[in-house]
């Protein structure tokens, strides 16, 4: 059992979006710090190709696997993104805060629970993808519901060739039933190649500090 984090409650920021039965719901998971167009990008494509009804951001209260050191406070990131948002079936929250999680394992469980009747998929980058393996549970997830992966500029190759694309390859769907993929029993998965963003939250956070991308401090 891994120990919670201080539980943090922001009236109007750790509260879930709203919801009702049977609805198709995309779970976006990341620190949005910042949130960027390419967000939004990659939010849109999957309301229209996976068929959903909504898709939430759920902002992270601290990514286990990053450095923390430039991470904007919840409330900030969870504004910036309710401002930049313009699509009203995509919402934000940082529920996961008050509930004290680190782990999307947590986080997937705990939705399942109190929201049964509510069909979600998760979506990720393919840059986060080819990293799966080395999440908390990462074959549990794959097993409590499906993954939707959306291309990254550069990150195909590295994302199809992961462990987690190899060990989980006989699940994966074809791109043009990703319709169905909500509908499917976990695991599955389906990358989605399209439209694509050169925007990243790195990047964004570097060039604001006036440092090149890619360079250490």
């Amino acid at each position: 059992m891994h120990k919670r984090k201080q539980i943090i409650k922001i009236p109007g920021i750790t509260t879930l979006p709203p919801s009702s039965a049977n609805m198709a719901i995309g779970l976006f998971g990341g620190s949005f710090n910042p949130p960027h167009p390419g967000h939004q990008l990659v939010s849109r494509q999957a309301l229209k190709r996976l068929g959903l009804d909504a898709v939430w951001w759920l902002a992270t209260p601290g990514n286990p696997l990053k450095d923390h050191s430039e991470l904007a406070p919840l409330a900030q990131r969870v504004t910036a993104a309710r401002n930049l948002i313009t699509h009203p079936r995509v919402h934000v929250s940082g529920f996961e805060a008050e509930r004290g999680f680190s782990y999307t394992f947590d986080t997937i469980q705990y939705l399942r629970k109190t929201l049964p009747d509510r069909r979600f998929v998760w979506i990720m980058g393919g840059d986060s993808f080819s990293q799966f393996h080395r999440w908390e549970h990462w074959r549990d997830i794959a097993n409590l519901l499906p993954l939707a992966i959306y291309v990254r500029p550069g990150t195909s190759m590295k994302a199809l060739s992961s462990k987690a694309a190899t060990t989980l390859a006989r699940y994966r769907i074809d791109e043009y039933d990703a319709k169905t993929l909500v509908n499917k029993k976990a695991p599955a998965w389906v990358y989605l190649n399209g439209l694509m963003s050169g925007l990243s939250s790195s990047a964004l956070r570097q060039n604001k500090t006036g440092q090149a991308p890619g360079s250490k401090p």
